[in-house]
């Protein structure tokens, strides 16, 4: 899984590799929405927009209900003052205690700004417990959340699991997916964001579901790592598997930075 709300530079890309396969429909239902890239960089009539992680979606919803009164609440905490490692830590632990939706949601922002590499990532009690990022001035992507409020106007947030938000596909719907992808190595389970990780049970989970989609006639694009377990997954689900190259790394020293395999599983 890649870092949530990786916003910099006002520009929102996806792969073109990506944008090819998406067939044309009234509606693009995002299981697994996170930063909101794909839905950024299409032009739906309708957008279903859900993810498990509910911090993120109430994130979104506050953002779009509120409009400049929460973005000028989320600039109040990217202040020098608050870059460190004392200030972090105590944000931190009143995100992991807040009740309230909206303040928790600004800190949400604040944290994965300030945040080892933008990382959201849980304990097994649900805490937020990724550490402090250490940068010299975090951005505050305050266009890039007037661009959401404006793009989200088509959208509906449904804080919900890949099963509930699927089940919801009707004919007409395109469905694009981006799970957590299946670890490349031990190191990638850092980079599970909700407490539990996403186990090979719902790698093939999220397959079946997909293949019952497209025969029903619902467009299914699924991305993911190139490994043989994951390709062996999807062609055993009748998937057709398109291979690309991207540039990735958690690491914050960009010259460390490598390619690696990832695909797309097309159920149609």
């Amino acid at each position: 899984m890649r870092p949530f709300l990786k916003w910099p530079g006002g520009k929102y890309r996806i792969s073109t590799t990506i944008r090819a396969r998406l067939q044309p429909g009234q509606r693009l239902i995002e299981p697994f929405t996170g930063s909101g890239a794909v839905f950024l960089n299409t032009d739906y009539r309708q957008y279903l927009l859900a993810d498990s992680n509910g911090d993120l979606i109430n994130l979104y919803r506050h953002l779009v209900s509120e409009g400049e009164e929460f973005i000028s609440r989320c600039r109040q905490l990217f202040q020098a003052k608050n870059n460190n490692e004392r200030a972090f830590y105590r944000l931190r632990n009143e995100f992991n205690k807040c009740t309230d939706s909206r303040r928790k949601s600004v800190l949400f922002l604040y944290l994965n700004r300030h945040c080892y590499n933008g990382l959201i990532r849980y304990n097994a009690s649900g805490e937020f417990n990724t550490p402090f990022g250490r940068y010299v001035k975090p951005y505050f992507p305050e266009k890039e959340m007037r661009h959401f409020i404006g793009a989200a106007q088509k959208a509906e947030f449904l804080h919900a699991g890949f099963r509930e938000s699927m089940g919801l596909a009707q004919r007409g719907d395109m469905v694009y997916c981006d799970p957590p992808y299946a670890p490349l190595g031990r190191t990638a389970y850092f980079t599970d964001y909700h407490p539990g990780g996403f186990k090979w049970m719902q790698q093939e989970q999220l397959a079946q579901l997909a293949r019952g989609l497209a025969d029903r006639g619902i467009p299914v694009v699924i991305s993911n790592h190139d490994t043989p377990e994951i390709r062996h997954l999807y062609k055993n689900s009748g998937a057709s598997i398109v291979k690309f190259q991207v540039r990735r790394s958690i690491s914050r020293d960009a010259g460390n930075r490598r390619k690696v395999g990832e695909l797309l599983a097309l159920f149609t």
